[in-house]
């Protein structure tokens, strides 16, 4: 097993986004199926989020947010 920090990445792209979802989905010991099950968004949603090539919405990712422990924060940038 291994340790990702998460909160350390800032920005997130969607690669980066799919990526943190895998790491906790993981860490937790939960299969692509028992998320599935658990937040009521599809495997195939799931796997194209894992994998960086899927383009889900704010819904999607607040349901996989809710059963992971996750949340989302929207910053507004720093203009230099």
């Amino acid at each position: 097993m291994y340790f990702c920090d998460i909160r350390n990445i800032f920005p997130m792209n969607t690669i980066e986004m799919g990526k943190a979802i895998r790491y906790r989905r993981e860490f937790l010991h939960l299969k692509q199926s028992d998320l599935a099950e658990m937040s009521g968004v599809t495997i195939k949603t799931i796997h194209l989020i894992e994998s960086g090539t899927g383009n889900p919405s704010l819904e999607t990712i607040e349901k996989l947010a809710a059963v992971l422990g996750m949340e989302l924060v929207l910053q507004v940038k720093q203009l230099n």
